[in-house]
């Protein structure tokens, strides 16, 4: 912005701004500069920018000095372009004043139409149109805008006039009712103007428009505003500029009209003109639903002139813009008006098909396409939704975390066993819990969806979830259970009814409601296979080779092939507790648990060694030629003891043991915190034949396999580690086995071995670490827990309100801490690197699925991430974007 500048013309086919000043100007002041500048019809005015927005709040709602006089003197620059006057009663000059930030925020803002209209201005507008009825409409619509906007009256009060008048006459239509009827209408509309502020309606122009400009400034900070930025992540902006823009009519008779088109099909992306008109009518008339608008079709049968024009319009508006353009235009007697153009919105579909076609068309280049589609526009295509119908008149009964996207409608069941049950007999089913635990995962498995009443957005739900591809809300307090029913919003809902999740919103919905699939295009793999190019082709000073990679975190083979199907380049995270629970493994594992001795134990995992084998063979077939990282035991033992009395004496039947000694064993397993307690590499130290047996697995299916032709990359994650002995004396032990088994099979195996970075001792010691590390991957679901001493599984009691109180910007399970854990991220990359350059280094936390803890990973220098199969697309995205904006 020019020094002490704060309003900018446009007019006469010149204007001060232009496009690239949409910061200080908002998007549509520099987009109604940028139109006059190229020769496009724009009515003429003038913008307050967005600088005076920012001052306006640092004030203390107070303009800067000087801006009346740049206001004064862009209004009669106006008037004398026009010939008219603000106000005058023979002949006015009508302006709107509209609200335009930097990021267009549809409908978040205000607007006051007609604004100039006076009880002696509206005889004026009817004589110089020689419509009575039209200039008393535009009075009754600026009253109750300006009454609404700036006053606060609510609509309902002037809407109960408009009824009256039209009940009075027994028509139904505002469009029924003649110029006596609208003169009713404004007499009653002033009455409640001033039943409601204790003023008439301003008869001074000057009074209106300084009212209406605060009005919009106001906007800014009011509640959906404030609420629209939050939802949209939209930060940064210092505010909204106020447009100022003389009125151009669609309701001055049968040759005028108004309407909204689009220069691609917003919903399919396809290259068609796309759009909406009514004649005779004003922009809300479009927008209201009061009348059916037509679609362009019929204009370019009725006005073939105005259609083509408007065609013209479009045509050079996206060659200039480069992208698909949302436009308003207006019609007044014959002539067309382009009151706004903007990027226009557009459905994950539309979005990957207009990136497709313009690159194709020579609009764009490869690099251009790949920025323009959000990682949550590509999310729509990989999960079912709610038809968008049924979902409008649907009631909302509760809302939570939206912990794994996609949608899902199922009966109620409260317990995994009875789930399992319910899915045999055909069934689809939600699983509602207050909480899931490992148990729980064979009903997980086979639901629709997952509701859950705690927990956050790495609780196990959660995470299990994603992992499967199942949509999840998470942490839904409205929802209370007892026993085989459950409370939500003040109804009760017992098992066996209806109700659908939106996992993509955190919405809980009553019954059945209709589900459609997401649309995968033909353009969709083309996309992506332009974003793996780009992060295929980067090189980073100080990092070995080319490339930043995405792995998944998938626990079984089914898992694998999936995510290899959306592009995974590895497995970044397969964990090897998920494997214990299927039936048969559980009870001899839990036999494992409950041992007296090193021997019995022993006993136990020589009968699970050939089902993890198993396992291991078929997640290596799956991801043939591609690394496969496995992580050994983690979880506390606790997590996998019976539970139940009935379960306690079935396991103490099968193994030959007292209940009452049983019991008093799983009691001895209790830890006041177990996510601190006896885990991960502890009991590979302190149990070192669990670690033993896991490793001889892991070792001999990758030797099968190779024996069958498979190429195999093992990475053997030995997880918690903090201290260097710990990762020395686990090494030296997996070594020896994995020696062993290689000599015995006489085959050529290249493993690894490294940890998984989630303690910050670990960071701080990754150098000394590194010596005995292949490689690290950075646990940053622990890591954000020990670092802000957060549970993940309460935190979402509080977090919520931490976000919307601004003591956090972003919940750290969601997207990672970067000022706080993000340290300890780079401070491991950086020490681990000093003892070895080429040390390898990756994330498996939820992180790894994030778009901008993405962006973050790779510019710390981590060679890849990993994240749930179904978020492999978004992350091949993300990665590529990443090395888009950090050249």
């Amino acid at each position: 912005m020019t020094e002490d500048k704060f309003v900018y013309f446009f007019g006469g086919g010149k204007a001060e701004g232009k496009a690239s000043m949409k910061n200080s100007l908002g998007g549509k002041g520099a987009n109604l500069a940028e139109m006059t500048n190229l020769g496009i019809p724009v009515p003429p005015g003038f913008t307050i920018s967005a600088d005076v927005c920012e001052l306006y709040y640092k004030n203390n709602n107070n303009y800067p000095a000087g801006l009346n006089k740049e206001v004064d003197a862009n209004l009669r620059k106006l008037e004398s372009i026009m010939g008219k006057r603000l106000g005058r009663p023979e002949d006015p000059l009508l302006v709107s004043v509209r609200s335009g930030a930097a990021v267009s925020m549809p409908g978040m803002m205000d607007t006051v139409l007609n604004l100039g209209l006076t009880d002696e201005a509206v005889k004026g507008l009817a004589r110089m149109s020689g419509n009575e009825r039209f200039a008393w409409d535009a009075y009754r619509r600026l009253i109750q805008m300006f009454g609404n906007v700036v006053r606060g009256v609510e609509h309902h009060a002037f809407e109960q006039v408009l009824n009256e008048v039209k009940a009075k006459k027994g028509v139904e239509a505002d469009t029924q009712l003649d110029e006596e009827d609208l003169k009713k209408v404004v007499k009653g509309y002033k009455a409640i103007y001033k039943k409601h502020t204790k003023e008439d309606f301003p008869q001074d122009p000057k009074e209106q428009l300084w009212a209406a400009i605060d009005a919009v400034f106001a906007s800014w900070n009011n509640p959906r505003a404030i609420k629209y930025r939050d939802i949209h992540e939209i930060k940064g902006l210092i505010g909204t500029a106020v447009n100022i823009q003389i009125m151009v009519f669609g309701n001055f008779g049968e040759d005028s009209g108004t309407g909204v088109c689009f220069t691609r099909d917003p919903s399919t992306g396809e290259n068609v003109f796309y759009g909406e008109y009514l004649m005779n009518a004003q922009g809300e008339d479009v927008v209201a639903g009061i009348r059916t608008p037509l679609r362009l079709a019929t204009m370019k049968r009725n006005h073939p002139k105005l259609y083509d024009e408007l065609d013209g319009v479009r045509i050079r508006l996206e060659d200039h813009y480069r992208d698909m353009q949302d436009m308003e235009f207006t019609i007044q007697q014959g002539k067309l008006f382009l009151l706004q153009t903007r990027m226009g919105k557009r459905t994950g579909l539309s979005s990957v098909k207009i990136a497709v076609d313009m690159l194709e068309e020579k609009l764009i280049t490869k690099e251009e396409a790949v920025a323009r589609v959000t990682p949550d526009q590509l999310d729509q295509l990989l999960h079912p939704m709610i038809d968008p119908k049924a979902k409008r008149s649907a009631k909302v009964l509760a809302r939570g975390l939206n912990a794994s996207p996609g949608a899902a409608s199922g009966q109620i069941v409260f317990t995994a066993a009875e789930a399992e049950e319910w899915a045999a007999e055909g069934k689809k089913i939600i699983l509602v819990r207050r909480e899931t635990s490992p148990d729980d995962i064979g009903g997980m498995n086979v639901a629709e969806g997952i509701l859950t009443a705690t927990g956050g957005m790495t609780s196990h739900a959660a995470v299990v979830a994603r992992g499967m591809g199942t949509p999840c809300v998470a942490g839904c307090k409205e929802v209370v259970i007892s026993g085989k029913h459950a409370v939500i919003d003040k109804n009760r809902y017992n098992e066996g009814d209806w109700i659908t999740l939106d996992g993509t919103t955190g919405e809980v919905f009553e019954g059945e409601l209709k589900l459609i699939k997401a649309k995968i295009s033909g353009e969709f793999e083309i996309f992506l296979s332009w974003a793996d190019e780009i992060r295929h082709a980067v090189k980073r000073e100080g990092i070995k080779g080319k490339g930043f990679f995405v792995r998944t975190n998938a626990d079984l083979p089914r898992d694998a092939k999936v995510a290899r199907e959306f592009g995974a380049e590895g497995i970044g995270l397969c964990r090897t507790e998920h494997m214990f629970f299927d039936v048969g493994r559980l009870e001899i594992f839990q036999e494992m648990i409950v041992a007296e001795d090193a021997a019995s134990r022993r006993r136990a995992l020589k009968k699970l060694l050939p089902l993890q084998r198993k396992d291991f063979k078929g997640i290596f077939k799956a991801m043939d030629g591609l690394p496969v990282t496995i992580r050994l035991l983690d979880p506390p033992l606790h997590e996998f003891v019976p539970k139940t009395k009935q379960d306690v004496k079935a396991l103490a039947d099968m193994i030959g043991i007292p209940e009452k000694k049983l019991n008093e064993k799983i009691d001895s397993l209790h830890e006041l915190n177990p996510m601190m307690g006896h885990r991960g590499c502890r009991l590979g130290i302190t149990y070192p034949e669990i670690y033993d047996m896991q490793v001889q697995a892991i070792v001999e299916a990758a030797c099968d396999v190779a024996k069958a032709g498979i190429k195999v990359f093992p990475e053997i994650m030995i997880p918690l580690v903090g201290i260097y002995e710990e990762l020395r004396m686990l090494r030296e032990s997996a070594d020896a086995v994995a020696g062993r088994v290689i000599a015995q099979k006489k085959v050529k195996l290249d493993y690894k071995i490294g940890t998984m970075i989630e303690i910050p001792r670990a960071s701080l010691t990754a150098d000394r670490i590194a010596e005995v590390a292949d490689f690290f991957s950075f646990g940053t679901n622990d890591l954000t827990q020990m670092t802000f001493g957060y549970s993940r599984d309460d935190a979402g009691v509080f977090l919520p309100e931490y976000v919307e109180k601004g003591v956090l910007d972003r919940d750290p399970f969601q997207a990672l801490d970067q000022e706080g854990v993000g340290q300890l991220v780079d401070l491991g990359v950086s020490r681990g690197r000093s003892t070895k350059p080429d040390l390898k280094i990756g994330i498996c936390g939820e992180h790894g699925g994030e778009p901008s803890s993405i962006d973050f990973c790779y510019r710390v220098g981590l060679n890849y991430v990993s994240c749930s199969p179904y978020r492999v697309p978004i992350a091949r995205l993300a990665a590529a974007q990443a090395v888009l904006r950090n050249p």
